[in-house]
């Protein structure tokens, strides 16, 4: 959005896309909340009506951004077959969208605390790898954690792959990479030894929100997730 083409209407929209805009072009920290509101064409104080700081409109597009991800990835995920290439499916999306956007990529993978988004991708691939165990690909036993392992394995290619640390011919070499990358993790998964359950315990910003929430007083019982 060009400085001074806002004129009315939604002004926390037209902010969050200047704060994109802005993050594509200067990085994450290389701009300020009156930069973005100069450019939407509006004064800093008409922006603090929406934003009180840069920090708040940061954590706001870090949710949008979560949103429009995993709303990516469900849509990905739901071209593929049943059983594990909807798994890889998510794994080759996700790579990919780091590398074709790597600026907005770095801030929605970043640990902000942010409120519990729904649709969020660690919501899409928890689905997925429950419906796995329910079709038989994956033992139950081994379910508890797996998206972490998962997501480990796939966000540590998309970073290689965007720090230019890992380097490939072409686009569908590096969507085989990604196939190949979450393939191994799932046969490592089901062929794990589960004996003694002693494997530590994985939280992140998301699922730590989700806790707070299950917890609140007034809040229904949730079902345990495998």
């Amino acid at each position: 959005m060009a400085a001074g083409r806002y004129h009315h209407g939604d002004l926390r929209t037209a902010l969050l896309d200047a704060a994109e805009e802005l993050i594509r072009e200067k990085g994450a920290d290389g701009w300020s909340l009156r930069e973005a509101s100069v450019r939407v064409g509006v004064s800093p104080s008409a922006a603090y009506h929406h934003f009180d700081s840069r920090d708040s409109l940061m954590a706001a597009l870090h949710e949008r951004l979560l949103v429009r991800l995993a709303e990516r990835l469900s849509r990905d995920v739901g071209r593929a077959p049943e059983g594990p290439p909807r798994v890889i499916a998510y794994g080759r999306s996700y790579v990919r969208w780091a590398v074709e956007e790597p600026a907005v990529a770095g801030l929605a993978g970043g640990g902000r605390r942010a409120a519990a988004v729904s649709p969020h991708p660690h919501d899409v691939l928890a689905a997925e790898l429950d419906r796995l165990v329910e079709g038989g690909h994956l033992p139950a036993a081994v379910r508890p954690g797996a998206e972490f392992v998962v997501w480990a394995a796939v966000h540590g290619l998309a970073r290689l792959v965007a720090d230019g640390h890992m380097r490939f011919d072409g686009a569908e070499d590096v969507d085989r990479q990604a196939e190949r990358v979450t393939l191994a993790v799932l046969n490592g998964l089901a062929l794990e030894q589960t004996g003694d359950g002693a494997w530590p315990v994985a939280r992140s910003p998301h699922t730590e929100s989700l806790a707070r929430a299950r917890t609140a007083p007034g809040s229904a019982p949730a079902s345990p997730r495998g």
